[in-house]
């Protein structure tokens, strides 16, 4: 890879991840606009552990309390409001585990069509802004009950649809059942956080029974820009969402949608 193509894969890579508007869509236009070869599961695991490094830093003192409060509770101690959580995004990931190790060759397989990804762009941008117009509450993340959660980790099943967007299903369910802006994009992003994990875990399986040439300067460069794009994306999300809501990103994702099925199937 030349060093623009390195840069723009990090970039992407990093501001798509937590936006509400499906990464997988973005990165299928890559090798459709530019001539690029596939860059290599190496460096996917390299765009992955920057957008990782990005959500963990950035939520570094929740996640802290979260395991300390964790492990006091394993001990028998008290229950607080931090190990709640975690135990909360716990039970959120398993579904998505479960059905993404079922499905896995069915949805990388044959899914993974510009038609099913402008589709799911508009539907599911549809659902979210009528979340957010419709049924948004003002409870914050500490405030779930289970049944919140497991409607949460379902909905992240959907995810599993490229063009779905794992933050923008997940922020959906949240404000469907009664959370603020906020409270849900928190939670979508620490749910994050065990998805990329396992997704870049596999990856670097795959790698390893299949290595491949490294390149170790692109791989630490991409890192450091998909982390640096992801906290950035992150930090002003959460901005902007306070002043403007979910609608924007609404608008983009059915304009976007709207885009690629005229180009590809029209």
């Amino acid at each position: 890879m030349d060093w623009f193509q390195v840069v723009v894969l990090a970039v992407v890579q990093g501001l798509t991840e937590f936006l509400p508007i499906s990464s997988s869509a973005h990165l299928i236009l890559v090798p459709v606009l530019t001539t690029w070869e596939d860059q290599g599961l190496a460096f996917d695991v390299a765009l992955h552990l920057g957008s990782l490094s990005a959500v963990v830093i950035y939520f570094r003192h929740e996640i802290g309390r979260m395991i300390v409060s964790s492990l006091t509770a394993l001990r028998g101690q008290e229950v607080n409001d931090d190990a709640v959580l975690a135990f909360w995004v716990v039970i959120a990931t398993l579904p998505v585990c479960i059905v993404g190790f079922l499905l896995h060759d069915l949805i990388s397989g044959y899914m993974r069509s510009t038609l099913i990804i402008g589709a799911s762009l508009i539907v599911f941008g549809l659902l979210l802004g009528y979340a957010d117009w419709k049924k948004r509450g003002t409870r914050s993340e500490y405030q779930m009950t289970l049944k919140d959660v497991l409607i949460i980790g379902g909905a992240q099943v959907l995810a599993l649809i490229p063009g779905t967007s794992r933050s923008g299903i997940t922020i959906t369910a949240a404000l469907m059942v009664g959370m603020s802006r906020e409270g849900a994009a928190r939670f979508s992003f620490l749910l994050s956080i065990p998805v990329i994990v396992l997704a870049g875990g596999l990856e670097a399986i795959s790698l390893l029974k299949d290595p491949q040439l490294i390149d170790i300067p692109a791989m630490l460069v991409g890192t450091l820009l998909s982390g640096i794009s992801a906290y950035v994306c992150i930090h002003y999300f959460l901005v902007v969402i306070k002043k403007l809501g979910m609608q924007p990103f609404v608008i983009y994702r059915v304009l976007f949608g709207a885009w690629l099925l005229w180009f590809f199937h029209f």
